[in-house]
């Protein structure tokens, strides 16, 4: 018995779709049918030589699938149990660093990746682009049988990360459910979902904003929740400024989430933020280029900063019990997903590259 996967050469190196053993899963993994596996914005910096990784390997760390194959007692240590449809977590946190010691193990400095191993040798399929995944029961997190797994997989990174942005707001003393006015910078899968989640949390007005106008993609975020989104090239970017600014009779909005990736979003960002504002910083996720900023804002308007780069099986738990909780959304977010086989992922990443899809998605 074989499996196809998607062999990542290197940057800006079409993909090889190989076919590897299906073998039994080592001591403490388990082993799992690709039901979806989505593209991350991680990946296709990746492809474009922004973020490095050994190659050849398989990449992927948003797989969804079915568990076919497991150590029965030992699943059932994790509630896990055949024909299960469970999220892949790739975080590995080292459990010994000040962080994890702390409880905050999403940042551990010794992070590993549960789709590291080496495609030479078995089990071979450790990341996402795989008909076949394995994965240590340790980072299976069981999707409830309520949910329907593709519509999951659409935000399976998305969502996490932008909760836990929010967790972190949270424990900063942030209360979203006071926020007046938020705004969201980017509508990018992060940007959706954060669109989403800050709506559903219950800040009284959410905004997006955007380089480029583009109808579908304002669509979107208004049915998602968004109360009006702004494009730079409607007006301009003094414009959009100027409407953010009248927020709380004119001192400018509470919250800014950065989703979009660009550096020269971020000094737009602190301008637009209130005194006291909140600037939640996930979105920067690669070495896209230095940007000049306005130290002097945060002293003046004691700006409130907070980066955020991964989440832990908590976020994930999370985002299960988001989509739990907002069934109404569901066919919305199974919208979103334009899906490929596999054998054809080269031109999933050329249209995912190019801005044709809001969320690239492997079946």
């Amino acid at each position: 018995m074989k499996a196809k996967a998607a062999v990542f050469m290197g940057p800006n190196v079409p993909f090889e779709v190989r076919e590897f053993p299906v073998t039994t899963p080592p001591a403490g993994y388990g082993r799992c049918e690709l039901i979806a596996s989505g593209v991350c914005g991680t990946d296709v910096h990746f492809h474009r030589g922004k973020l490095s990784i050994k190659a050849p390997t398989v990449i992927g760390h948003e797989f969804v699938g079915r568990l076919v194959e497991l150590d029965e007692a030992e699943g059932a240590r994790y509630g896990l149990k055949k024909g299960d449809a469970v999220i892949a977590d790739i975080a590995v946190p080292c459990g010994e660093c000040l962080l994890c010691k702390s409880g905050d193990d999403a940042n551990c400095v010794n992070m590993g990746v549960t789709n590291g191993g080496s495609i030479e040798e078995a089990p071979y399929l450790y990341g996402g682009y795989a008909r076949v995944n394995y994965t240590p029961l340790t980072n299976l997190v069981k999707i409830p049988e309520q949910l329907d797994p593709t519509m999951t997989a659409v935000f399976a990174c998305p969502g996490p990360t932008a909760l836990h942005a929010i967790r972190l707001a949270r424990q900063a003393g942030v209360e979203i459910e006071k926020c007046r006015c938020a705004v969201v910078q980017g509508l990018g899968p992060v940007g959706l979902f954060a669109v989403m989640a800050l709506k559903a949390l219950g800040a009284e007005k959410v905004y997006a904003v955007t380089d480029r106008a583009s109808n579908s993609r304002r669509e979107l975020a208004l049915s998602l929740g968004a109360d009006k989104v702004f494009a730079f090239t409607e007006g301009g970017e003094e414009a959009v400024l100027a409407t953010l600014a009248t927020e709380n009779g004119g001192l400018g909005v509470d919250l800014c989430f950065e989703a979009s990736g660009a550096p020269t979003a971020v000094p737009f960002g602190m301008q637009i933020l209130r005194n006291r504002g909140v600037y939640l910083v996930p979105g920067q996720y690669s070495n896209s280029g230095g940007i000049e900023i306005q130290p002097q804002l945060i002293t003046f308007k004691a700006l409130h900063i907070i980066g955020s780069s991964q989440y832990s099986m908590l976020d994930v738990a999370g985002y299960l019990s988001f989509l739990e909780a907002h069934p109404e959304l569901h066919a919305s977010i199974l919208d979103l997903a334009t899906t490929y086989a596999i054998e054809d992922v080269n031109r999933a990443f050329e249209d995912a590259c190019a801005g044709r899809n809001v969320k690239t998605v492997l079946i």
